[in-house]
């Protein structure tokens, strides 16, 4: 479909012209009436560029309570960031239940086939600090509110469906090892350094996170291209109180796509905010961003016959075992309209769960439905975050919790608790109210970890075996480089042991990147790893990528004299696709084209490189190509297209402009695509669905 502007669901309210005040109230204002400016307490400002003062040029008065309560305000308007996933995004929108499941859960949310909630999602950085940049090697936070009518539920999730360690008292020591180095306040944003490593190398359990973190997963193309989890196991449980256990995944509808290093570094350089404009841009133009929610569903049964426990947040249930059924789709139709107020003081706490889902006993999970509760009060400097409108409910709520700082609400009435005699506030009620499972525990009170929880190795060698040929070159890459960057020989050659027991070859290959003379003696393994784990193909980017171009973004470098009919052909058969396309000149006023007509650019040449595109077109004449030749960043924009396997579609005047670039057409290179022909945009376009050309990177190795 072509790339089109569409309204939310929401739009009937936010096509108003209404200002809401901080108690609620609403005022209409007329077309063109311009809102008297105020104090916060409602009063009219008179003059908000000059203190009140005794005399021209004599001191500032005290009494000047308009002064004292801008700068009041804007002394504190940073709030502390988050200690994690601190550089986030976000954007509003719903979720559409495909069917009933009342069947397996009570929730509400999953009643009534159609039925649409309002949602929250935002999409975050783990390590880095607000003012990081986007595309850092790091795990995604996923986390959804959903406001449904029995309060709000947060799936609280990353976009890897694992964890780096099993119980939730070692969360501060691997926060605390991968964020800057506490003597030196860096790296910032970066797991490559000794502290990480260091913490890894001592932590068998985090092997299979680190396959994943390592892999292209932990460098997105995009938010809208990547998957999350809910990473534990919660319960179903329907009316008669029956419990299936659940896993949660959010599977994108445009399909997976990530970067590679080299251009993850670019883009960071040439864009910081890459994947906020990426997703503030798609839903402007109306291409809301679609994921589909699917559960894996199974039985006690199954959880005492899988190969490893179901409660143990290093471990996931292959796909081609525990088939996800879509269940409800969410779509982002909407962005907050303002920052701060939404996706700053957003809070999501794992515990926010409404009747009919039920936690499971995986120990990360029970501490973090301690710990994210406790870490609101910090951030949001009050136990009344709840009054914030973000997080409120938007179904009724009664309860009798009052005062304290911020309070917007309190109890009304004689009575503030209960029971009481005067009939007053709200009851609890057993047969609507949340009801936990009653699960049957027996044992001693210790400080223990589960024997079921001991191989460490077994799956992180499954997934690295799932992953295609280009994908386990991208891993070994990211490890080699990482551990390039540890001064320590020791932490190095303990990693390398640790690989030994996923694999000889990976292991092998790392050792030979960081200059190792010796390979080291496999590491210890409490539970021998085991060889028999089929690969999984839904582990896989490159096998999970999309069927069209839709969603992406063509780069077209253009000249005076480019030809007026082929660029015309690239736009529409691109923009029916659902991609977009931009232009990139030598200045952004753009060029005259072979019809005469203007051409307008969106970027300049240093200020677009290729690595901001999927795919690129080099439309330009003769002596466009001949002065681009010239110009380092245009030479540039062509030789990372290259390198990082994109497709390069190029009108004939252009080859001057690739030799120079040093790239010779080869005719075993699919991917450098010639423009010519009545059907050359079509063509073109086919083979831009494939999105990269790996065999090239095959060619390029030893």
């Amino acid at each position: 479909m072509p790339a089109r502007s569409r309204k939310p669901e929401t739009a009937a309210i936010h096509d108003q012209t209404l200002a809401r005040g901080h108690g609620g109230e609403l005022h209409q204002f007329a077309e063109g009436e311009t809102p008297v400016l105020t104090t916060a307490q409602g009063g009219p400002v008179a003059d908000d560029q000059n203190t009140l003062r005794y005399g021209a040029r004599g001191p500032s008065l005290i009494e000047d309570f308009h002064f004292r309560e801008k700068i009041f305000h804007f002394d504190h308007e940073r709030i502390p960031e988050r200690v994690v996933h601190a550089r986030g995004y976000g954007a509003h929108g719903y979720f559409e239940t495909y069917e009933s499941l009342a069947k397996y859960t009570r929730a509400d949310i999953f009643q009534r086939a159609g039925e649409k909630t309002p949602a929250f999602v935002r999409f975050s950085t783990v390590a880095g600090s607000k003012g990081s940049f986007d595309l850092a090697r790091d795990v995604r936070g996923f986390a959804v509110k959903l406001y449904t009518k029995e309060g709000n539920w947060d799936i609280v999730g990353n976009n890897i469906p694992v964890f780096f360690i099993q119980d939730a008292i070692r969360f501060p020591d691997v926060i605390h090892s991968v964020k800057p180095e506490p003597d030196r306040g860096f790296p910032q944003a970066a797991s490559a350094h000794d502290n990480f490593w260091d913490f890894i190398s001592l932590t068998p359990e985090s092997m299979h996170m680190v396959m994943w973190v390592m892999s292209d997963r932990a460098i997105p193309r995009s938010f809208r291209f990547m998957e999350g989890f809910g990473v534990h196991t919660f319960r179903f449980l329907n009316d008669k109180d029956e419990s299936n256990f659940v896993k949660f995944i959010w599977k994108p509808k445009l399909g997976l796509q990530s970067v590679v290093w080299n251009e993850a570094v670019k883009i960071n350089g040439a864009d910081p905010d890459f994947h906020r404009r990426d997703l503030w841009d798609a839903v402007k133009a109306g291409n809301f961003p679609e994921w589909e929610l699917c559960v894996q569903l199974f039985d006690q049964d199954f959880a005492d016959s899988f190969d490893f426990d179901i409660l143990d947040p290093t471990k996931l249930i292959p796909e081609e075992i525990v088939e996800p059924v879509p269940v409800g789709r969410l779509v982002l139709d909407r962005m907050p309209d303002n920052f701060f107020a939404e996706t700053e003081q957003v809070a999501f706490m794992t515990q926010n769960v409404p009747p009919g889902i039920d936690f499971s006993n995986d120990p990360l999970l029970q501490g973090r439905n301690f710990s994210y509760l406790d870490t609101q009060l910090k951030r949001l400097g009050s136990p009344n975050f709840t009054h914030i409108p973000i997080n409120a409910p938007k179904c009724p709520f009664h309860h009798f919790q009052q005062d304290g700082h911020m309070a917007m609400r309190n109890p009304v009435g004689r009575a503030n608790y209960q029971p009481n005699s005067w009939g007053e506030g709200p009851r609890e009620s057993p047969e609507r109210g949340f009801r936990s499972f009653p699960d049957a525990v027996e044992g001693p009170k210790v400080r223990l970890r589960a024997e079921s929880f001991a191989d460490h190795y077994s799956q992180a060698r499954q997934f690295y075996r799932s992953q295609t040929v280009p994908e386990q070159r991208h891993i070994a890459m990211a490890l080699t480089f990482e551990l390039s960057k540890v001064e320590t020989p020791a932490i190095r050659e303990r990693m390398v042991a640790h690989l030994i027991n996923i694999d000889d070859v990976l292991a092998r290959t790392v050792a030979e990147g960081l200059g190792l003379r010796d390979i080291p003696e496999p590491a210890d393994a409490a539970v021998a790893p085991r060889d028999d784990l089929a690969p999984s193909p839904a582990l896989s980017i490159i096998e999970n990528g999309p069927e069209s171009f839709a969603g992406r973004k063509l780069g077209v470098l253009v000249s005076d004299g480019a030809d007026a009919g082929l660029l015309a052909a690239l736009r529409a058969t691109f923009e029916e696709e659902g991609a977009t396309v931009e232009i990139i000149a030598q200045t952004v006023g753009g060029v005259e084209a072979s019809d005469g007509r203007p051409v307008e650019a969106k970027h300049r040449i240093d200020g677009g490189p290729s690595v901001l595109f999927d795919a690129v077109a080099l439309l330009v004449s003769q002596e466009g190509a001949r002065m681009l030749a010239k110009e380092p960043p245009a030479r540039d924009f062509v030789t990372d297209a290259f390198a990082h396997c994109k497709f390069i579609g190029y009108a004939a005047p252009a080859v001057p402009l690739l030799e120079k670039a040093g790239i010779a057409l080869d005719e075993e290179d699919e991917g450098l695509i010639a423009l010519d022909g009545g059907e050359a945009a079509a063509d073109f376009l086919v083979a831009c669905r494939k999105l990269r050309l790996w065999a090239r990177e095959d060619r390029a190795q030893p």
